[in-house]
């Protein structure tokens, strides 16, 4: 008990891939040499493969905020109608840009743990045919809520307006056929599925979004989605890269692609059931209505603030967990899957929570978590695997 190692078990910034890390020292490198060039190209094909993708993917020096502002600034006009989901923390930030940017946002709210139904969004675009785009998280990290993206995409896809999704914690933990199912904007963020710290910002857009970006008139230009996409082509980027994160994400993805980008979805699945389980069997009640598997929110036992729950991991065990966020911060706590996660920490974080709920008057029979973890580990290893990729 005098060794505690710190363990991240947020949804960002999540585990480090030891290789990536290791990449990083390289970063003495001149990003406008040929042999930075390179990396560059062949990160970005990588990361194209990886999202699964024809069209194009974009990255930038930026959190994923950064690129989510760039898809309004550059593929929107002032006075657009658009939709916008909000269901959470994040599609309140949806909100927030397309109301910097001037443009006419329906707002779609739901209450925390609630999320957007299809039927919603395709009333709201019959009754605004004009309506040029379509706002939402894939995965609403702020309550481990997921949208139905593959649903709504098809009814978005018969009109003239455009489907932007926030997967910064939706790519790789949740099936996303971003060309089968017609989505026009994917945006995804370094420091979670992808395995690395935080400061890049990916971004696919469609041929529909591109004939977008041909009529936008806002301002914009660090992120400047043609100019990247120019000097992309030619392995640059527009600006000074983040080249110590470029090595990293190289070898991050050469990683992903070795595992299978359909693994590692089935491995934040396993990883998401097994913990809604396991807090089942405590006596805990999951806060999201349609759970996903980025990260699994649960609500403190009554009479409990989970803000003990956090500080618990924390001083015990050197473990970093989430509190709920804005109205959801001393209500609920959270558990994350995606990325650089296994069984083995599953196994110590449900243990973890055991005896810190049993040290805060929470009736605990010890193991009784691990068990179903356990059980749901043992059901995996012997069910027909899926094909290598």
């Amino acid at each position: 008990m005098y060794i505690r190692k710190q363990r991240l078990l947020t949804p960002g910034p999540t585990p480090l891939y030891p290789p990536a890390l290791h990449a990083m020292m390289a970063s003495d490198i001149h990003h406008r040499t040929e042999e930075f060039r390179n990396v560059y190209k062949s990160a970005l094909a990588d990361l194209k493969e990886v999202y699964g993708t024809q069209g194009d993917v974009l990255c930038f020096a930026a959190s994923g905020t950064g690129a989510m502002d760039a898809s309004v600034s550059n593929l929107f006009s002032k006075g657009d109608k658009v939709v916008v989901c909000t269901a959470g923390k994040f599609g309140e930030r949806w909100a927030e840009i397309a109301k910097a940017y001037g443009l006419d946002a329906n707002v779609l709210k739901v209450e925390y743990g609630e999320v957007v139904t299809p039927d919603r969004i395709e009333a709201a675009l019959k009754a605004e045919p004009g309506t040029r785009g379509v706002f939402i998280q894939a995965s609403e990290t702020s309550t481990g809520a997921e949208h139905d993206v593959k649903t709504i995409a098809e009814i978005v896809k018969k009109t003239d307006a455009i489907f932007v999704v926030d997967a910064i914690t939706g790519l790789g933990t949740m099936p996303l056929d971003i060309d089968g199912w017609g989505l026009d904007v994917v945006i995804g963020g370094s420091q979670k599925a992808f395995m690395i710290p935080p400061g890049l910002a990916f971004m696919s857009v469609s041929a529909k979004a591109w004939k977008h970006a041909d009529k936008a008139d806002l301002p914009h230009y660090y992120f400047n989605l043609k100019k990247e996409k120019k000097s992309g082509d030619g392995g640059e980027s527009s600006w000074t890269p983040a080249t110590s994160l470029i090595l990293a994400l190289g070898e991050a993805l050469k990683y992903i692609k070795k595992v299978g980008m359909a693994h590692l979805i089935e491995n934040a699945q396993l990883l998401a059931r097994a913990t809604r389980e396991a807090t089942g069997e405590l006596g805990l009640e999951l806060f999201a209505k349609r759970p996903g598997s980025s990260v699994t929110a649960v609500r403190a036992p009554a009479g409990m603030d989970s803000g003990a729950i956090v500080k618990g991991f924390k001083e015990r065990f050197g473990a970093i967990i989430a509190n709920g966020q804005g109205s959801m911060k001393g209500q609920i706590f959270r558990m994350a899957h995606l990325g650089y996660f296994d069984f083995a920490d599953m196994f110590g974080v449900i243990a973890g929570l055991e005896i810190i709920l049993r040290a805060n008057g929470h009736n605990v029979e010890l193991g009784k978590g691990v068990a179903a973890v356990q059980g749901v580990y043992e059901a995996a290893k012997s069910a027909p695997k899926l094909a290598a990729a």
